[in-house]
């Protein structure tokens, strides 16, 4: 006999096609969106929140980005500059050529941020659009100080986001990078409260007043 977990898992779901946004009305507990500037993000958020009313449901909302945070912006750039420097023109192009050929709305989003160019990636301050050059999906970074990065999650919060998604590259430094140095600062200012107790082992997944921070 099959049983029901308990609790129940909510349900997160993406998407930015016509069809997307009314099965996330309806059948969503979290609307995830790839990063986009926040002018982007809040027109997002107002368009599934009127769905939603229309369905008699309220959503919450979440953000799926990867971050360069280091001491000082001038370092966080560099490594920018370093990861760009590794992605050769050929890389690009077949990456690029392989994308286009994708049906998914939200991907078509992604390249409009970067069009194919090396240049002008910064497409809002300390938000770079140089991972979807050669990355399907979600293709932007935070990149900046520790005190920039934090800056920005709580610009995205208070549009609506309650949760964010956050790897790095290489993940298991980047993770270090932003636990030891933008957490603090939230925390600081009232948007994450730590789930373990000092001195008491273990965790759980991040939780702050603004929503969650989950760092992969």
């Amino acid at each position: 006999m099959e049983q029901i977990p308990d609790p129940v898992p909510e349900i997160y779901f993406g998407g930015s096609s016509p069809i997307a946004g009314e099965i996330a009305a309806r059948h969503a507990d979290v609307y995830l969106t790839w990063g986009e500037p926040p002018a982007a993000v809040a027109e997002k958020i107002a368009w599934i929140r009127g769905l939603a009313e229309k369905e008699g449901r309220r959503i919450r909302f979440g953000i799926r980005m990867h971050t360069i945070t280091r001491d000082t912006s001038e370092e966080a750039w560099a490594e920018a500059d370093r990861l760009l420097a590794q992605m050769s023109a050929s890389a690009i192009d077949d990456v690029q050529a392989g994308l286009a050929r994708s049906e998914s709305e939200g991907q078509r989003r992604m390249m409009a941020l970067h069009g194919g160019r090396t240049d002008d990636l910064e497409i809002h301050p300390n938000v770079w659009a140089g991972v979807g050059l050669v990355r399907g999906g979600a293709g932007t970074a935070l990149v900046g100080s520790h005190e920039e990065v934090a800056d920005r999650i709580e610009e995205y919060a208070d549009l609506g986001i309650d949760e964010f998604v956050l790897s790095a590259y290489p993940h298991l430094e980047g993770a270090y990078w932003f636990g030891e140095g933008v957490l603090p600062i939230l925390e600081e200012r009232g948007r994450w409260v730590d789930p373990a107790p000092r001195g008491v082992a273990g965790g759980a997944v991040p939780h702050s007043p603004a929503g969650q921070v989950a760092a992969s």
